[in-house]
């Protein structure tokens, strides 16, 4: 069974052709084989499996060859009793830092009341990030692995395991721009949290997307066909919303769970050659299909998510309702899914220059993408009190981002339910301070408005203006919290 999925994953490494040495990768997989002999999981399974699916789940983020290593050994430490003398020995010092640093945050858990334990974890899971991202990589794959077998544990953990993470887990994939292991980890989180919900949220989406099978295969032949008359190589596949996700939009005040008002349940995902064919494929959506001038189209190519994502979504009319098509080239959409980890990949397979720096670090991420965890670094040593920290973790770096524009057009990544005076301080200490009113698409708002992704944000200064501590009771983000706290004692 165990040399079967190691074969599985052989077949994986070779179809991505990134590189790995594969009889290294054999070495590991017997190191590790011989680590967990004998051991069996609570399913059943042998030990070593866990390992191997883990390996297999990294394989798809299209992830480099130590990586791939640390993810089969990522047990060996704690579970197999080897050392980190013998890791190093074998595998060397990345291979043996990755798996070091697995080993240190595992102890990232919820266990009652007792938050000191968990937050202390939590700050070492920073600290480890920020030395390098790809330990967070293996214990995202570590966990969704572990979610799968979740059925085998009592109620009590299943809960604390589906908690811990939608609250940590699921924002830290999502803050890493990986869609797929962030909707992911929330659906079967969902499941055990609440069952009654989830299926009520199931059954809704498959009562609709059993009705709009036929009309989805018919709008993708029309597409195509039409692309095809332009000369447009494309390739186009359907998407359906996270079931937690739609869950969470069903259940806004002005949706009230009536289907027709979630534009984005189905989307057509066209994956076309570059950027110009973007835009063509765009103008050649519109027509096909009536687009809603109240959602307009959302053009995230021309000006991309603070977490990198990149695609164009167009909201129109079919399947005899509003869709969304998203339009994006195959390497936007790798980096949709993957965030991070397929960034890694792309500058690899291009063979961009990485700095002596970078490679230190082990990891090369564009500085904007990883600001946010520098953040969390400095957070974490500034902040003793523990409901303190995480009060503003969950407030401000995990949870959902919007995206708001200054009047200049640079973006901000905020947390969802910040105001424009969270943004004026994500600008300035200065235009917070003085900041005396705002206009949200040039409409006037008060300070306590929450805002919404893609809005452009303008904030009036005053000259002489002392903030209010009053702001203290609606203000989210951690930056703007200090300050006032600051400059109001």
């Amino acid at each position: 069974m165990s040399e079967a999925k190691f074969n599985q994953l052989v077949l994986k490494v070779k179809r991505i052709d990134n590189q790995v040495d594969l009889a290294k990768l054999k070495e590991a997989f017997l190191f590790a084989q011989k680590a967990h002999l004998g051991q069996k999981r609570l399913s059943g399974a042998d030990f070593i499996d866990h390992g191997l699916n883990t390996a297999l789940i990294l394989s798809d983020w299209l992830i480099d060859e130590d990586l791939l290593i640390a993810g089969l050994l990522h047990d060996a430490v704690e579970d197999g009793q080897v050392t980190s003398q013998q890791l190093e020995k074998k595998f060397g010092k990345t291979v043996t830092r990755l798996v070091m640093g697995v080993t240190k945050v595992r102890g990232l858990k919820f266990r009652g009341s007792n938050q000191e334990v968990f937050v202390e974890n939590l700050r070492k899971l920073i600290i480890t990030m920020a030395k390098d991202l790809r330990v967070v990589l293996v214990r995202l794959a570590d966990r969704w692995d572990n979610l799968q077998t979740l059925y085998v544990h009592s109620p009590e953990k299943q809960a604390r395991k589906a908690k811990e993470t939608l609250e940590v887990y699921a924002p830290l994939a999502d803050r890493l721009g990986m869609t797929e292991i962030k909707s992911f980890l929330e659906d079967l989180s969902f499941i055990y949290l609440q069952p009654e919900e989830y299926q009520k949220t199931v059954d809704l989406a498959i009562k609709f997307l059993k009705k709009a099978e036929v009309d989805l295969k018919q709008t993708k032949r029309q597409l195509l066909s039409a692309l095809a008359k332009k000369s447009v190589s494309a390739q186009i596949s359907a998407r359906t919303k996270g079931v937690y996700s739609l869950f969470n939009k069903l259940s806004r005040e002005e949706v009230n769970w009536d289907l027709e008002k979630v534009h984005d349940l189905v989307a057509l995902r066209v994956i076309v050659e570059n950027i110009e064919d973007c835009y063509a494929t765009l103008g050649i959506v519109h027509q096909l299909f009536k687009p809603v001038p109240s959602l307009g189209v959302s053009d995230f190519v021309a000006q991309p998510k603070p977490n990198g994502y990149q695609s164009i979504h167009a909201k129109v009319f079919a399947l005899k309702r509003v869709i969304e098509v998203q339009i994006r080239t195959e390497e936007m959409h790798q980096e949709a899914e993957w965030g991070i980890a397929a960034h890694w990949h792309y500058v690899q397979k291009k063979g961009k220059e990485i700095s002596d720096e970078k490679i230190e670090r082990g990891f090369s991420v564009p500085d904007e993408k990883i600001n946010w965890v520098r953040e969390l670094v400095a957070w974490q040593k500034e902040v003793v009190d523990s409901k303190e920290f995480l009060s503003s973790l969950k407030l401000d770096a995990l949870r959902k981002r919007i995206f708001i524009f200054s009047p200049q057009g640079d973006v901000y990544d905020l947390p969802l339910g910040a105001t424009p005076v969270d943004f004026a301080y994500a600008v300035h200490s200065d235009l917070g301070n003085n900041c005396q009113g705002a206009r949200v698409d040039g409409q006037w708002v008060s300070l306590d408005y929450q805002l919404k992704s893609g809005q452009a944000v303008e904030i009036i200064k005053a000259k002489k203006r002392k903030p209010s501590r009053d702001w203290l009771d609606f203000v989210v983000t951690k930056r703007a919290r200090d300050k006032l706290k600051k400059i109001t004692s």
